[in-house]
């Protein structure tokens, strides 16, 4: 499974200049004026994995396939956006299919950039756009409420799940909380997820700095930071215009640019990662001489679940799971190697795949 993370946010925060780096295009024109994307963009980049490549080089593999993760960029939303202002409404419904907000949020200071509210305050950004969210999200709650009054005097036991969810989140919306503060039982979890409401999103601050604050940071990121520890969601610190140059650089190139900027890796690592992390996603691979694949899955996900996401059948027919741990794969440069040092172990249907582990299943077709 890969993921899709909306990128948010008011105009002329970066946005669209964060996702053309991103997946590395032009799809999304960057203007300095609202609304410049009219049309929600989706673009797909290879997940960054250096352990990827280290196992096809052991294997020999012919081909190297990495996880992917799809990036929408979302038109800016402004105050009003819940009751249609802007492009509101159109962009409210793209937000719903998508697993994970990326907020852009500006931490820059540019008189050439304006800002739609006169200002620059990361903090009352994500408030607008969280209250435009909280706003969208109950008024939808009250139209499926309505909704389910025939099914609920005919005892319909789904419509009884599906009020008790709706009730709960709409408690904590009047409160101002987002939907996310929900504490939801896993038996309900399903059913939660189908609501698909715009607050349940888990959300990822990406704090847009300029150049020199790359690397440290600023005391804008760094309000936005406590922001996001405060409800436990996940921040990232990235110069859209940084990551603009990277993306026109090859592989030698970024490596220079990178050290003189004083940074280790490019933001696009650190924002799947922190997705990633937000998201409670995990990698393992399959290595072969054909090819070393990458597949991404949830933590605490079983072998034959695992096993399902490269085929049904193989979560249907799952016998059992030989597994290398990565490092051990590598300390015994492959499989033979680390077989010979009893390094592989064959795991059952009731295994927690790990992050990093090298699997082989075996099924019943």
């Amino acid at each position: 499974m890969g993921f899709r993370m909306g990128i948010v946010g008011l105009p002329n925060v970066g946005k669209s200049t964060l996702f053309n780096a991103l997946t590395r295009t032009a799809a999304a024109q960057a203007a300095n004026f609202p609304f410049c994307t009219i049309e929600p963009n989706v673009g797909e980049v290879a997940v960054p994995d250096p352990r990827l490549d280290r196992l096809a080089a052991i294997a020999g593999s012919k081909q190297i396939i990495p996880t992917r993760i799809t990036f929408v960029d979302i038109a800016g939303l402004v105050k009003g956006a819940s009751k249609g202002e802007g492009l509101g409404n159109q962009f409210l419904a793209t937000i719903r299919e998508v697993d994970a907000i990326a907020h852009v949020l500006r931490c820059f200071e540019d008189g050439d950039v304006t800002h739609v509210e006169g200002r620059v305050d990361p903090i009352a950004d994500a408030e607008v756009i969280e209250t435009e969210l909280m706003i969208a999200d109950m008024e939808s709650i009250e139209r499926r409420l309505a909704n389910l009054a025939r099914k609920l005097k005919g005892g319909d036991k789904e419509a009884v799940a599906q009020e008790r969810l709706l009730k709960q989140a709409l408690a904590v919306l009047e409160d101002g909380r987002p939907a996310r503060s929900v504490p939801v039982a896993e038996d309900d979890r399903k059913a939660w997820n189908m609501l698909q409401l715009l607050t349940s999103k888990p959300v990822l601050f990406v704090c847009n700095v300029e150049e020199e604050s790359a690397a440290t940071g600023n005391s804008q990121s760094t309000r936005v930071a406590e922001m996001a520890a405060a409800q436990g969601m996940g921040h990232v610190v990235i110069s859209a215009r940084i990551e603009e140059e990277i993306s026109q650089l090859d592989a030698g190139e970024q490596a220079l640019f990178l050290a003189e900027m004083g940074l280790d890796e490019a933001g696009l690592d650190r924002l799947i990662r922190a997705g990633y992390d937000l998201l409670g996603l995990q990698t393992y691979f399959t290595v072969g001489p054909k090819e070393a694949r990458a597949w991404t899955i949830r933590r605490g996900t079983l072998a034959p679940q695992a096993a399902g996401e490269i085929h049904g059948d193989f979560e249907k027919g799952f016998i059992r799971a030989e597994t290398i741990a990565y490092d051990d794969y590598i300390a015994g440069n492959g499989e033979a190697g680390a077989r010979e040092v009893g390094k592989l172990r064959v795991e059952g249907k009731t295994y927690e795949v790990k992050d990093g582990d090298v699997l082989h299943f075996l099924f019943n077709a």
